[in-house]
């Protein structure tokens, strides 16, 4: 079975290398670099030519605040290449996995968000995320879409980098916590991402929409709590203080999701994959990057 590997060099797109190297498919990964989500004629006539059985689309237009005023580009990434990438797949009878995100959703929920509860973004970041999902599902190829949220590992930058980097730097942090949500591990994303595939090769599943996040909900100030306990554990400089702010303290160009917890149930129940556990995601991280156990 052959493999597409699209945005193969961001954070996503490294650990997906790490978890299919330990597999036999024919995989073909594809940076920006190789593959420009940009040119769309390119991207159409580049995916043609591999035919491939599974493309994973792990890259993404990902700056939030940027977004808000480059929304030509967010839109051409997010949403247009998408579209184009949807329709080969179809044109080729190939499967789609595609990550989205929670921000597709408003934030106001109370309860975990299941797949099938009303979208309604907030800022153009997770409008373009979602027009891509329309898309997807417009196109009538086979397609798994996941949302994922809070994504963190040992590549790219991330919330766990920032905090260990600001964390040698400064006395006292300040982190927002009136924002609650689950952080994922990337490397369990492409840990289900690859439970999935012999599934879909085999042609026992249907399409659909699927979360897979952190199975603790957390704020941003208990994930850096989370953070600086292994940090402390691994012997290295942590703030002497750590202050919980509100979201009006910290104010951004656009507008993040107050509550954005995913109901994983039906990702659970298809597919028999359990939610990431956040906690040891922290540890493996630190381990690989100090290089202890």
């Amino acid at each position: 079975m052959k493999v597409l590997v699209l945005g193969s060099k961001g954070q996503l797109g490294l650990c997906l290398y790490d978890q299919l190297i330990k597999t036999d498919y024919q995989v073909v990964y594809a940076s920006r670099a190789d593959f420009d989500l940009g040119d769309l004629y390119s991207l159409s006539k580049n995916v043609s030519s591999i035919k491939p059985d599974i493309v994973i689309n792990a890259g993404a237009y990902t700056a939030v605040d940027k977004a808000e005023d480059d929304k030509q580009m967010a839109n051409l990434i997010n949403h247009r290449a998408v579209a184009k990438l949807a329709n080969v797949c179809e044109a080729l009878d190939s499967w789609l996995i595609h990550v989205s995100t929670d921000y597709v959703f408003d934030g106001t929920a109370t309860k975990p968000y299941r797949e099938d509860d009303e979208t309604n973004p907030q800022g153009i970041y997770g409008g373009s995320k979602l027009n891509g999902e329309i898309a997807i599902t417009k196109s009538g190829c086979n397609h798994i879409i996941i949302r994922t949220a809070w994504v963190f590992s040992e590549y790219g930058n991330n919330f766990l980098k920032t905090m260990l980097r600001l964390g040698t730097d400064c006395d006292e942090l300040r982190v927002v916590g009136d924002q609650i949500g689950c952080p994922t591990y990337a490397q369990d994303i492409a840990k289900a991402i690859v439970f999935m595939l012999p599934r879909l090769a085999s042609k026992k599943s249907a399409s659909g929409i699927f979360h897979y996040c952190g199975d603790l909900p957390c704020s941003w100030y208990d994930f850096a709590l989370g953070i600086f306990a292994e940090a402390k554990a691994f012997g290295l400089r942590i703030p002497n203080s750590i202050v919980s702010i509100t979201t009006t303290e910290y104010p951004t160009r656009a507008t993040r999701p107050a509550f954005s917890v995913l109901e994983c149930l039906k990702i659970q129940q298809t597919f028999d994959i359990a939610p990431s556990n956040w906690r040891d995601g922290i540890k493996i991280v630190l381990g690989g990057i100090y290089n202890q156990s």
